[in-house]
């Protein structure tokens, strides 16, 4: 008799399920970013991660959002060619590159920022506040073990 054959059953696979559900969270999300903007995912990244942290290089941004380098450079220029981001070379090392948010850019990062907590909030308020403390308590359980700083 053969061996019978194991089956993963992908939805009920937790790597499979958190990455739709973050797949979705980000697409609902990017309808607000897009439809202001017209930004994409990783120019909000990039954004956001300026605004946050002020001065940054593209391989700090890209370590920092778990973007590909090619997806940071190109952000990079998109966000150059609105004039929202100004560069300015390392003077020890011209191979590196400051990146910060021209006052354009930090005016569009100060407008979205109640957009982001705004969705953050009426997301958590679909959950009870027993799930919402499980959620999160979960996540910093996991991020823990799986991202140890």
């Amino acid at each position: 008799m053969a061996a019978e054959r194991e089956i993963l059953e992908l939805e009920s696979f937790l790597p499979y399920r958190f990455n739709r559900l973050a797949d979705a969270v980000s697409r609902d999300f990017a309808r607000i970013y897009r439809d202001k903007y017209g930004l994409t995912r990783p120019e909000w990244r990039l954004l956001a991660t300026l605004g946050q942290y002020g001065v940054m290089t593209a391989t700090g941004i890209g370590e920092h959002s778990a973007m590909h380098k090619t997806k940071v450079s190109r952000a990079v220029a998109a966000l150059e060619k609105r004039k929202w981001l100004v560069r300015d070379a390392c003077p020890t090392d011209r191979r590196v590159e400051y990146l910060a948010l021209s006052k354009t850019g930090a005016a569009a990062y100060r407008e979205l920022v109640p957009l982001a907590t705004g969705f953050e909030a009426k997301m958590l308020e679909s959950l009870s506040e027993e799930d919402r403390g499980a959620l999160l308590r979960g996540l910093e359980a996991l991020e823990r073990v799986l991202m140890p700083r």
